[in-house]
């Protein structure tokens, strides 16, 4: 091969090895993002809710970062096939995660609407989904960073029951304010955590598809979701 040539090849894998870098930053990240805005919202510490509100620029400055180095590396190294796959998938999944960004800074928002009011026994529950949630999204990155089908498949399989929990909170939910008129604006705010954390679970598998396609070159069947509740 031609000194040229080596350089050229040299150049792209760093500039792969960097964009690598760059996603795994942000996606640790926004996982630590969902796990810090629960932890408020279970104690109610705004200082903490207002750190996770305020690192999400982090996030997004990350993710203009990875847009514009992928960008220029497939205008300038026109990688073909593989390289393109991955390069492509990456533009996507820094998306994704960034959405994960925000849906745990609109959770953190919420610590200082429920601060004046926490009589629904309902934090628990949402403590033991988000800790499903998180799951997904550090096995979906983690995945990606070890390019591994297996566990970006399995990440796929373990959807179905963060919806099935949605589906059971948003019931007891609808329930409790029924029985209950005065709770209807706490009840709300919780449900709203509820259908963040249910996206957020739908944002890390799609980012575990996406791995699975750059991998294998192949896409995974439509997974099965769980009902609707307001159907």
């Amino acid at each position: 091969m031609a000194i040229g040539g080596e350089h050229t090849v040299k150049a792209f894998d760093e500039d792969i090895s960097r964009l690598r870098g760059l996603i795994s930053e942000m996606g640790g990240r926004a996982e630590q993002a969902l796990v810090r805005a629960m932890t408020a919202l279970n104690s109610g510490d705004l200082d903490l809710a207002a750190e996770v509100i305020r690192d999400d620029k982090r996030i997004d400055t990350l993710e203009a970062e990875v847009e514009q180095l992928a960008v220029e590396v497939i205008a300038l190294r026109a990688p073909m096939a593989d390289d393109l796959r991955e390069l492509i998938a990456s533009l996507k999944i820094v998306s994704v995660v960034e959405r994960i960004g925000d849906y745990s800074k609109n959770i953190a928002k919420r610590v200082a609407q429920l601060n004046e009011s926490r009589s629904i026994e309902a934090i628990p529950l949402l403590m033991s989904m988000s800790e499903l949630v998180a799951g997904l999204v550090r096995d979906s990155l983690d995945s990606f960073a070890r390019r591994d089908a297996e566990l970006a498949r399995n990440v796929t399989v373990r959807d179905k029951p963060v919806d099935d929990f949605y589906n059971s909170i948003f019931r007891a939910l609808v329930t409790f304010m029924m029985e209950n008129p005065r709770s209807i604006s706490e009840s709300a705010h919780l449900l709203f955590v509820a259908k963040n954390l249910e996206r957020i679970g739908d944002h890390a598998t799609n980012i575990a598809e996406m791995v699975h396609y750059v991998v294998t070159g192949t896409r995974l069947e439509d997974r099965e979701k769980g009902d609707d509740p307001a159907a």
